[in-house]
């Protein structure tokens, strides 16, 4: 198995699987279900033994960094924890020094921001490395001299003069879409199809989805070894699924912020309120073609990025950013096969990418305003593995 494989395949055993969720306002004449009393998710060191240096973050948060740890130095779980992994108590273990390095190579960043720049997360893991175990020393000629990445911009866009405003794209896409009435008239939907994952989870499963406007959803694919199941109830959510050191772990920071831009691009008429201070950016290509490019800014900070067909107004991607404490997090969902369902476009496939796995979804059916009972939005059970 060749090591990048094994990267992959090691973090999407243990990285935070974050899938689309929903979140907006209440609708009206709907009721919701009964939500627990709100506690706060367990930290990193109440769930974790061992943690040193990444203390006072929620679990969802710690193994979203220890995928930004994989990603930045293109290594496996395994590089840096015990090899036998068949107990998460084994993951605690000093392996060698690679743990210990990590450790003085956090404190350094930290220092490092701190020190030069104010606090401001500017230097991080991937700054340096950038795939490699170690960061490049000399300056690579044929980087310079040969064809330039896909994708070197930043994370943030910066206001292109003379561009689009944000909001004549949004009300195209809505246009694009069936328009805002049409929109409007879908307020729930049943979806079922297939979702094919990376490496040994590349077979299709069947994936139900439930949603119920403007912010409840759950989704659930059957694997061989239990459901995978997230779900998101308005104001809360959760992710369960097996071979998961948290059976039921809680959404936090971030990645409910995610969530929220979710919900209105499952229900997109009220898209312009999903996210505030929103900037058209410069024209960019994916797959050859030029595509334009707005950014906007939630309440919690985090960023997202959508970009839109300039012929249809249909939006073909969005990437979205969380938080860690060593570098964002990124999401990305690739867009395709519009279809209509009750006068309104809707994507029947779409891939989701993110740092520790890839999930290729394929609907087969969408059923609108099918009646979706409230329970279906509780939080969910520990995944159990099917009888066999």
């Amino acid at each position: 198995m060749n090591k990048k494989y094994r990267y992959r395949y090691a973090a999407d055993r243990v990285g935070v699987t974050i899938l689309c969720v929903l979140c907006g306002r209440l609708a009206s004449g709907q009721a919701g279900p009964a939500r627990e009393p709100s506690v706060a998710p367990p930290m990193a060191e109440d769930v974790f033994k061992n943690v040193q240096v990444l203390k006072g973050i929620p679990v969802d948060e710690f193994m979203a960094t220890m995928g930004v740890f994989s990603a930045a130095l293109g290594m496996s779980c395994e590089d840096c924890h015990a090899a036998n992994d068949s107990k998460w108590e084994n993951y605690a273990a000093d392996n060698g020094e690679r743990k210990k390095t990590a450790r003085r190579m956090v404190a350094m960043m930290n220092t490092i921001n701190k020190s030069f720049f104010g606090g401001r997360q500017v230097v991080t893991c991937f700054a340096c490395h950038r795939g490699a175990d170690h960061p490049r020393v000399t300056p690579d000629l044929g980087v310079i001299y040969g064809a330039p990445p896909d994708d070197e911009l930043d994370d943030t866009v910066k206001a292109a003069p003379g561009a689009p405003r944000p909001d004549q794209i949004l009300d195209k896409y809505i246009a694009a879409l069936g328009g805002a009435k049409r929109l409007a008239g879908i307020t729930s939907f049943v979806a079922r199809g297939t979702s094919s994952g990376y490496g040994p989870e590349s077979a299709k499963r069947p994936i139900e989805i439930y949603a119920r406007f403007p912010d409840q959803r759950t989704l659930i694919i059957h694997t061989d070894n239990g459901d995978r199941t997230t779900t998101y109830d308005g104001q809360v959510g959760w992710f369960a699924a097996p071979l998961r050191p948290v059976a039921v772990m809680a959404l936090t920071g971030g990645e409910l912020e995610g969530a929220r831009l979710d919900a209105f691009l499952s229900f997109p008429g009220e898209i312009k309120q999903a996210l505030g201070q929103w900037r058209t950016g410069a024209p960019a290509i994916i797959d050859d073609r030029q595509v334009e490019v707005i950014q906007g800014t939630s309440a919690g900070g985090s960023i997202a990025t959508l970009y839109f067909d300039p012929d249809s107004g249909l939006l073909i991607r969005l990437r979205r950013y969380a938080a860690s404490p060593v570098g964002r997090v990124p999401t990305q969902f690739d867009f395709s096969d519009y279809r209509d369902v009750a006068g309104v476009k809707m994507p029947f496939h779409w891939t989701m990418t993110w740092l520790d796995g890839r999930e290729n979804v394929e609907l087969s059916e969408v059923v609108p305003n099918a009646k979706v009972d409230s329970q279906r939005f509780i939080k969910p059970a520990p995944s159990v593995a099917p009888a066999r």
